[in-house]
């Protein structure tokens, strides 16, 4: 039996919760991956999960087994890379999802520069406004806006995401435009439905350095920020949705911003990726491309729109914080 393999296979069934789902990550047969765990555990003399049709459970031997292969894995990865030969590049299936709105305007144009650097990792790349499971879908890492909330994950943020309130001029002929937070009572929004819960997002704002919520009334509602945009360019009510996404519509005057004194909280973006793949050459390198990427955009770098919008004090806040989080953008972005 090869102990390092069925590590591997062990920590990824785990991992997803799921043989079927690991045997894909892992582009093993289905039968392989259960005749592994079946000798790792007539190996060890130990069972190491509860196998249900519907559901796996570790078992306290399970639990413990798992926490070292995962320290032995890395410690493993971290070993061949340090010994690999300076002129040998990553190499392997690397996936990554992300919003749709930022792999289209963003990384997909750039992909050329990463496949150039990188020619022997096969990029696997989702896009979504969904929530994504890195764990349960093995994904090795994803791109988030706001609150990280899983202690299972390491997040390292590498930009800004800058919200603006705008609508079409038709709409706003037919509607007037609002002046104050109070006169929103009176208008109507395209409304963004959370993808996990089917809840209606309240919009936020920052008022004196805090934020205020307010909640929108609107005939129309969706879950994806592309469907999302064309609704307020069809005139259906106010948006409230990232600069780098209206700033051409604006620039054309098919839509304008409203309440340019009450902006939305900046929020941070992250890459984040699973603590068991951190060592990871292909997921470090991606790490460090992706952000690079984003240092090179203005509309998402953020740090000299984060200074003006928000108070000395809050700016020194939202840079110390682990993460933060406004529903609105984070559900858009998650």
């Amino acid at each position: 039996m090869d102990r390092l393999q069925a590590m591997q296979v062990f920590t990824r069934v785990v991992d997803t919760n799921s043989f079927t789902k690991a045997a894909e990550t892992l582009d093993l047969p289905r039968a392989s991956v259960t005749t592994i765990i079946q000798n790792l555990e007539a190996f060890l003399g130990v069972r190491l999960m509860h196998r249900t049709t519907r559901r796996l459970s570790l078992t306290p031997d399970g639990a413990a087994y798992y926490e070292r292969c995962v320290r032995i894995l890395a410690d493993v990865e971290e070993t061949e890379t340090s010994l690999q030969n300076g002129n040998k590049k990553p190499h392997g299936k690397l996936r990554i999802d992300m919003p749709g709105s930022i792999g289209r305007t963003l990384v997909i144009p750039a992909l050329c520069e990463f496949h150039t650097k990188y020619p022997d990792i096969d990029l696997q790349l989702g896009l979504s406004d969904r929530p994504v499971d890195l764990l349960q879908e093995g994904v090795d890492c994803v791109i988030r806006v706001g609150a990280l909330q899983d202690s299972s994950l390491v997040a390292r943020r590498i930009g800004l995401f800058e919200g603006v309130t705008c609508a079409a001029p038709s709409y706003l002929e037919r509607m007037g435009e609002p002046m104050t937070l109070d006169d929103l009572s009176q208008h109507r929004a395209v409304n963004y439905f959370s993808s996990r819960t089917g809840r209606v997002i309240d919009w936020a704002f920052l008022v004196d350095g805090k934020e205020v919520e307010v909640k929108m009334n609107g005939l129309v509602s969706v879950n994806d920020a592309d469907a999302y945009l064309t609704c307020a360019l069809e005139g259906f009510g106010l948006i409230q949705l990232a600069r780098f996404m209206v700033l051409p519509h604006m620039r054309s005057g098919a839509l304008k911003e409203v309440l340019p004194d009450w902006k939305p909280l900046p929020m941070p973006i992250s890459v984040v990726y699973p603590h068991s793949r951190h060592l990871s050459p292909k997921v470090r390198v991606f790490v460090d491309w992706i952000a690079e990427v984003f240092d090179r955009c203005p509309l998402l770098s953020g740090r000299q729109s984060l200074e003006k919008t928000c108070s000395k004090r809050t700016f020194e806040e939202l840079e110390n914080a682990p993460a933060l989080d406004t529903p609105v953008i984070s559900e858009w972005l998650a």
